[in-house]
């Protein structure tokens, strides 16, 4: 390190000073060395003309080591913890044979299912595919969503009923030329899923072919009633009651296959 200046002037402030820095001002006197790079500065600059930092202030470099050590070291703490539960995690994992791992990569089922000792979960569960009804016709795929509805909407499995409903709306909307049965169970599918108007549509569009139709007479009914009109539901009713002896003997496929709404309709009070 080169020796301090002589006696002299501090270029700053004019005071008679020595050493490498000004004792009245701390202005860098001749040979004055920055402390963060050890660049010699210049007499009377305030800062490094290399690095910047305040003349006679402490080195940056040191300064921000000091900072860092400590996040450094909680840093790799973390990454300690983390690795001890991830380890700890793999430890508890129960291990899988090779043929339980190709079934479960194939989609095979497991436990009860795979021995049929249980019912399949519903398609609405998360991760279980829904049947493939891509090859049916629009009938065949309305009446096969229609059918999971209505046994949904008796198990009470209200979220699924709701999920299901546009789709079986859609797939009777996409039959050609529907018939009164068709029409009846687009009707069905909105009353449980509270589309009423949809469902009224369906039995005025009946009603307005077949007047004595026993299908648009109990949707009629099941509409006023799910819409709180008692004395609409009853009007509905006892025409049902006028109509069965006639209607029943055409033997209409309709009939059989929806003889139980028939006949709750006829037992409603």
């Amino acid at each position: 390190m080169p020796p301090a200046s002589a006696q002299g002037k501090c270029p700053s402030c004019g005071e008679p000073a020595s050493g490498h820095f000004c004792a009245n001002c701390g202005s860098p006197l001749a040979g004055a060395r920055c402390a963060a790079c050890a660049t010699i500065l210049t007499p009377g600059a305030k800062f490094c003309h290399r690095c910047g930092n305040a003349a006679g202030a402490p080195g940056v470099r040191s300064a921000a080591g000091a900072t860092t050590l400590p996040w450094a070291i909680a840093g790799i703490a973390l990454v300690a913890f983390v690795a001890l539960l991830a380890g700890q995690r793999f430890r508890s994992t129960p291990p899988v044979d090779a043929a339980q791992a190709q079934a479960q990569a194939q989609g095979a089922p497991q436990g009860e299912d795979a021995r049929g000792g249980g019912a399949p979960p519903d398609a609405s569960a998360q991760g279980v595919r829904a049947p493939d009804i891509s090859n049916m016709s629009p009938r065949e795929r309305a009446d096969r969503l229609y059918d999971r509805i209505m046994r949904l909407d008796t198990e009470g499995k209200k979220d699924s009923v709701l999920f299901f409903a546009p789709m079986g709306i859609a797939a009777y909307q996409a039959v050609s030329d529907p018939d009164a049965d068709a029409r009846f169970d687009m009707g069905r599918i909105s009353v449980v899923a509270g589309a009423l108007p949809v469902a009224k549509s369906e039995a005025d569009s009946i009603l307005a072919k077949q007047p004595t139709h026993l299908l648009g007479l109990v949707l009629a009914m099941q509409v006023a009633r799910a819409s709180g009109d008692n004395a609409g539901a009853s009007a509905y009713r006892a025409k049902i009651h006028a109509a069965q002896k006639s209607e029943l003997a055409k033997k209409l496929s309709e009939y059989d296959r929806h003889s139980a709404d028939i006949r709750d309709a006829l037992a409603d009070k």
